[in-house]
């Protein structure tokens, strides 16, 4: 794998853990089940999930395969931040429960960081974060108007975190 490669999967793994917190934090029916999973867990199934998704576009799936798949995609949060359906799906669940100053409030986003996170990025870092989290999180408004949502996506790719969740600083000491 390269760099790059190697670089947006540990995106994609912490992308998980902040989809993970904001989800417990707002509780409900659409918090997580479970624990949060580990970097192993998640690149253990998130392996699994790859191999069902190949199978699925060269020969179709078993409806068990099928149904597996979907359990992986909902587990591993994919595609959670960046698919404008997903976040509709999750704004629209959020809300109806009652919602959760995280979703627009940056110092409430920004308390879904540990402490050593926060440490870690810094002033500048912690609002980048928030910036570019609270930008994935308005995808979902303008999906019938392609202008704004090129401007949202625009605000996404200017504010691309660094890697810095716990899971992942642990890792590398390993």
């Amino acid at each position: 794998m390269t760099r790059g490669g190697l670089t947006e999967m540990l995106l994609e793994f912490q992308g998980y853990v902040l989809a993970w917190r904001l989800r417990a934090a707002v509780g409900g029916r659409v918090a997580p089940p479970g624990e949060t999973l580990t970097l192993e867990g998640y690149a253990a199934r998130r392996l699994e999930r790859q191999e069902l998704a190949r199978r699925l576009v060269r020969a179709g799936l078993h409806p068990r395969d099928l149904n597996r798949l979907e359990t992986l995609s909902d587990e591993l949060m994919f595609g959670f931040w960046l698919n404008p359906a997903e976040v509709a799906a999750f704004l629209r669940a959020a809300i109806r429960q009652g919602s959760h100053p995280a979703l627009g409030d940056p110092r409430a986003f920004a308390a879904l960081l540990t402490a050593s996170e926060r440490d870690r990025l810094g002033e500048t870092g912690v609002q980048l974060v928030c910036a570019h989290h609270l930008s994935c999180l308005s995808l979902a408004a303008p999906m019938l108007d392609p202008d704004a949502l090129a401007g949202v996506w625009a605000r996404v790719e200017a504010t691309t975190p660094p890697l810095f969740v716990d899971e992942l600083a642990s890792a590398g000491r390993a």
